[in-house]
């Protein structure tokens, strides 16, 4: 199903779907069936291959820093650099699931370990924010992930807004690519706010250190080896191109799609289905997004290894159709497409009363 059925994004007050069954014995049905063809099982050596590919090329990509020396084509070298910490998130995210070890022990220390003294953000950070959303997504005022922030994903929020913030929000669909080559700091930045701040933080003197360890030393090679400017120029582009892919791979999945209220009664596989989006696209888009664009499967599985997500999407697909509840499949870039336009619609409710595009074309300037 194309996502032209959810396109117009409204809040469900109602449960959707239809259908007599019992919910919690439909989704039961739908878990045995995935469990019966063996998709919940893990794929060990897929993470272990994965895992020395990226460290291959993080080796090269260092190789080509210390041969490049005073040049620009060093941006080149921060460019890749941004692409392979984002793929190093992708495999402590699948850690953080357990999709990739039997031992929940074993995949927090290989997610910790990842996330912050590989990539630099908090784990526990990362881990409390995202199972809030996995449990809630789409919902208001539970769902983190569409908490209001420079960006407004609720027309409640935007018309709250002033001064800057609802400057950009009158046009935050536009600017929200541009903004996500801010957000690789922002992560950075959050994580550190979390393991000094008050509330627990599971292993804080652990994450400091390694988070330390990971951006100083990272720092200071950078500027020790290249002159100042270029220094600044080159951790600039990397942490750009990081924000850009983790947002480009994040932002598809959930945006645009049907928000839910506070107290709504949605059962746990419409909420999941509902309010998740697949991307189409193969092998490449499976790269590219570490398996995101299965996401509908992923929400419906969180401990589904990667490698399983393509078979089991087969499965969900035709189990939604059966019982009738809608399933949205769209191509990579006709999904940025309905992002923008999602955020520019909710972003005219922080324009004034008579500003709208009509007007604003007619106006005597």
């Amino acid at each position: 199903m194309s996502n032209a059925a959810v396109s117009n994004v409204q809040i469900i007050r109602t449960r959707p779907g239809g259908g007599r069954e019992n919910p919690t014995s439909a989704y039961s049905a739908l878990l045995q069936t995935i469990k019966g063809l063996g998709l919940l099982r893990r794929r060990t050596g897929f993470y272990w291959s994965l895992f020395a590919v990226l460290v291959i090329a993080m080796a090269g990509a260092w190789t080509g820093f210390a041969l490049l020396g005073n040049s620009w084509y060093q941006l080149i070298i921060a460019a890749v650099l941004g692409i392979l910490f984002t793929q190093f998130a992708f495999l402590a995210h699948e850690a953080s699931h357990r999709q990739v070890f039997k031992s929940g022990k074993v995949n927090d220390h290989a997610g910790r370990l990842l996330a912050d003294l590989i990539v630099g953000i908090s784990y526990s950070w990362w881990m409390n924010k995202h199972s809030r959303h996995h449990v809630n997504p789409n919902v208001v005022g539970k769902d983190p992930d569409i908490e209001q922030d420079t960006i407004s994903f609720l027309e409640e929020d935007a018309a709250k807004t002033r001064g800057l913030v609802r400057w950009i929000n009158k046009r935050q669909g536009y600017l929200f690519f541009p903004l996500l080559m801010l957000e690789g700091a922002n992560l950075h930045l959050h994580g550190f706010k979390s393991v000094f701040g008050k509330h627990k933080v599971d292993g804080r003197a652990l994450e400091i250190t390694m988070m330390s360890v990971r951006i100083i030393g990272y720092l200071a090679v950078v500027f020790y080896f290249l002159p100042l400017g270029m220094a600044f120029a080159f951790v600039g582009v990397q942490l750009a191109v990081f924000g850009v892919y983790m947002g480009a791979s994040f932002a598809p999945n959930h945006k645009g799609m049907p928000i839910l209220p506070h107290d709504s009664k949605v059962d746990f596989l419409r909420r999941q289905v509902l309010t998740s989006r697949n991307i189409r696209g193969g092998f490449a888009v499976d790269t590219f997004m570490g398996g995101l664009n299965y996401q509908i499967e992923h929400h419906l599985f969180p401990n589904m290894p990667r490698p399983h997500l393509k078979r089991a999407g087969e499965v969900v697909r035709e189990y939604c159709q059966t019982h009738n509840i809608p399933y949205t499949e769209t191509g990579i870039i006709e999904s940025y497409g309905i992002v923008v336009e999602y955020l520019n619609r909710v972003g005219l409710a922080a324009r004034d009363p008579f500003e709208c595009p009509m007007t604003t074309q007619f106006r005597v300037h």
